[in-house]
């Protein structure tokens, strides 16, 4: 699980920048340029914490 945690926070940025142009309840709770920067540290950080987590965890019934 702790594997996903990159691709989720990459997800949950995807949407935040998606669903505002679906619900346009949500343009009014925040700014958009609310909206644009915390889904750019999202997928940025997702984007890093995917690399380094697949890169530095051992996968699942593999010795080290």
């Amino acid at each position: 699980m702790q594997k996903f945690i990159g691709v989720l926070a990459v997800i949950i940025g995807a949407l935040l920048l998606i669903l505002p142009v679906f619900v346009p309840a949500m343009v009014d709770v925040l700014d958009n340029n609310a909206y644009a920067t915390i889904a750019a540290i999202l997928v940025v950080g997702g984007l890093i914490a995917h690399i380094f987590l697949n890169k530095y965890l051992p996968l699942e019934g593999e010795d080290e």
